[in-house]
């Protein structure tokens, strides 16, 4: 591929929100200047009628912005000067209907668009993108593994379809990007790629932009409305199976009455957890925030930082908290351990485990000192190879890099 022309380049992913969203438009973002045309294809969960009644419908431009959902980021890729589209078909739920549909209608889009790169985000958009790009013709085919949809919370018959789905995409993958060491080595070692088509990356965050001013403790708290004195211990994520708040609730029932808990991010489990919440009688101390879009300014207010994932890739979450200087607990789960060294950086607990995940909060909520020296540590570890910068680095190089798919193209 040219090393001096302008690429066309067009990055799909089903939901773009979350820690996924935000790396996948930091890197479009952080694209040498001038030589790229940037396009952004989403799915449609944002869309007002049902997948399955939605027809085969492609929003463009304005469109797309105003059908998008609460906390999407197509408007910010708009408004930076992206090619914008949704595709309404592509939903997150398996649904073969849907899911046939959404293949057809997506190789026509990245057909019509000439691309000459394709990179795919998630599990859904990548299987589906990655056999929608081949089908098109498209010259290069990237895809960003998060994290995995196969975990061992699953039945065996579902981790097996999941890993045969994904070795049936890879064969259509020219590069791959792993976000967190376990991700890279789990895929080497199912023989999802070859060596030299991966790479290793990270969540790729403005750190600076979370650093901490004085006061701005104070003021996140005041703006909380948080009692005086408490203790915070804070979470951020979407609010499903995945990410364990269910597990952060049952600890926080363990913890002392001056203990505050704080979970930033709206979910399918909201209800469920507004009702175990009060079942376990710690409802004027446990606050679920739902989505926002100031995590910064919600992040100082925090003591502690306790992620009890039962699995992840490596979230942007820690990576911020590290940024406003907060303590971590993290449960030992990949790649979590890239940054969370255990007595080092933060300390790590089993998932799955209330009493555990209390215990390492008293203990970090006990020794203030010990918790302040291990944050220092943290951030000294989060290098120039986490920043939007390096990604776009990583991207410009592996756009135009020379890796290929094993299978010929047709």
């Amino acid at each position: 591929m040219s090393t001096d022309r302008k690429l066309r380049v067009a990055t799909v992913i089903t939901r773009f929100n979350g820690g996924g969203g935000r790396v996948a438009l930091n890197g479009l973002l952080a694209l040498p200047d001038g030589a790229y045309e940037r396009a952004l294809i989403t799915g449609g969960v944002g869309m007002d009628s049902e997948p399955s009644t939605s027809g085969d419908v492609v929003l463009y431009g304005d469109e797309a912005v105003a059908r998008a959902a609460a906390g999407d980021l197509t408007p910010d890729a708009h408004r930076a000067g992206m090619e914008v589209a949704q595709v309404g078909r592509l939903v997150p739920q398996i649904s073969p209907r849907d899911d046939l549909a959404a293949l057809r209608t997506l190789t026509r889009v990245l057909a019509e668009g000439r691309y000459d790169v394709v990179h795919t985000h998630s599990s859904k958009a990548g299987v589906i993108g990655r056999l929608a790009a081949a089908r098109a013709g498209i010259p290069r085919i990237v895809h960003t593994w998060h994290g995995f949809p196969f975990n061992e919370f699953q039945s065996a018959a579902r981790r097996t379809a999941y890993i045969r789905l994904e070795r049936i995409a890879a064969k259509h993958t020219d590069a791959f990007l792993g976000v967190g060491s376990d991700t890279v080595t789990t895929a080497l070692r199912l023989g999802l790629t070859t060596p030299e088509r991966v790479r290793l990356t990270y969540p790729a965050v403005d750190v600076d932009a979370f650093a901490t001013a004085p006061g701005s403790r104070a003021q996140a708290r005041r703006a909380l409305d948080l009692p005086l004195g408490v203790k915070v211990v804070g979470a951020v994520g979407r609010l499903q199976f995945q990410k364990g708040p269910e597990i952060f609730a049952k600890a926080m029932a363990r913890l002392p009455d001056d203990v505050f808990g704080l979970w930033v991010g709206g979910g399918p489990m909201a209800g469920g957890l507004a009702r175990l919440t009060a079942r376990l009688g710690i409802a004027d101390r446990m606050r679920w925030l739902g989505h926002r879009d100031d995590v910064a300014a919600v992040l100082p207010a925090f003591d502690l930082m306790a992620m009890p994932s039962r699995w992840e890739g490596l979230p942007c979450v820690l990576v911020e908290a590290i940024g406003a200087g907060i303590p971590l607990v993290a449960t030992a789960v990949p790649s979590n351990q890239d940054l969370v060294l255990a007595g080092e950086t933060g300390l790590l607990c089993a998932p799955e485990d209330p009493a555990g995940l209390a215990a390492a909060v008293t203990a970090m909520l006990d020794d203030p000192a010990a918790a302040d020296r291990m944050a220092e540590r943290a951030r000294a570890r989060v290098g120039p190879w986490f920043s939007p910068a390096h990604l776009g680095t990583v991207l410009d190089e592996t756009y135009r890099g020379t890796s290929r798919r094993p299978r010929p193209r047709s």
